[in-house]
């Protein structure tokens, strides 16, 4: 299905729907809790969940993918150590658009880099309302807080500096499952490594944590790890089937997903104008994808 226009429908479907389980995971992160913890606990149980099919079900990875699977590695967890710094220092709906809106572009760029993608113009245009959109939430979000905006600077630099990664390691990630044959081989032995790392970092935090907070705090690692299997697995088959630019564009769809999620489940209102801006970035996609 590959370069087909059934493959690039499927790829299409495959990246909203990463997009929408992205918001909600994003969400579960953030939470109440710790936002260190909560992705020790997700980590912790997409790790053990993958570990049987990578064990025991796919093939085993070919001799040139371990060196792809450090690399992979290393990218995710600088990423997951800047987010949770990002989320621990400002309000989600002020921090997830930066980071979602500047990776799509920085994505877009490495991928014509790496892949040799181009975009056409109005391609171009298309990303551009999207992005236009995504930063304008939370600009808009800084505005509704007034003088506290000052204080939130530094956060907003590390979420610029999260999207960085997030425009790394799709790029990379969407190389490494183009290298091996079996694409599932890749995701399983991805997460079961990828869920060693932040447990390991966060061990002292757990042993500090009360007692009651321990089992609602598992559900939703539970949740979580589902969650991200499905997001993560999606958008990466969408980067095998189609680009890798339109793909990881598609997906930043999850700010409007987050935005409703922001509203519905931590009762944070959406207003006329995050609206207006939320149809923008959906104008954006629906420009991008109309290109093809």
């Amino acid at each position: 299905m590959v370069g087909t226009p059934a493959g690039h429908r499927l790829a299409i479907g495959l990246a909203l729907l990463a997009a929408v389980l992205h918001a909600l995971f994003g969400a579960l992160q953030k939470g109440r809790d710790d936002p260190w913890i909560t992705r020790a606990a997700i980590d912790a149980s997409y790790g053990l969940i993958a570990a049987p099919f990578a064990l025991f079900v796919v093939p085993w990875p070919e001799p040139h993918m371990w060196p792809v699977f450090a690399g992979a590695f290393t990218l995710h967890a600088g990423y997951k150590i800047v987010q949770a710094m990002t989320y621990d220092r400002a309000p989600y709906t002020v921090v997830y658009p930066v980071v979602r809106g500047t990776g799509p572009f920085f994505t877009v760029l490495f991928a014509g880099l790496v892949f040799g993608e181009h975009f056409v113009p109005v391609q171009w245009l298309g990303l551009g309302l999207l992005v236009a959109g995504i930063l304008g939430l939370a600009g808009h979000s800084l505005w509704q807080l007034g003088a506290q905006a000052a204080s939130l600077l530094p956060a907003l630099g590390l979420a610029l500096v999260t999207g960085g990664f997030v425009a790394a390691y799709t790029t990379f990630d969407a190389w490494g499952i183009r290298a091996t044959a079996d694409p599932f081989t890749f995701l399983a032995w991805f997460f079961m490594f990828d869920g060693i790392f932040i447990p390991i970092v966060t061990y002292k935090r757990w042993v500090i944590l009360p007692a009651h907070r321990i089992a609602p705090l598992l559900r939703r690692g539970v949740l979580g790890a589902f969650v991200a299997l499905f997001s993560f697995g999606s958008v990466m088959l969408a980067t095998r089937l189609d680009t890798v630019g339109m793909a990881a564009a598609l997906r930043e769809t999850s700010t409007v997903f987050a935005a409703l999620i922001g509203w519905w489940v931590l009762g944070e209102k959406v207003g006329l104008v995050r609206g207006l801006l939320m149809g923008l970035i959906a104008l954006g996609a629906v420009v991008m994808e109309g290109a093809v």
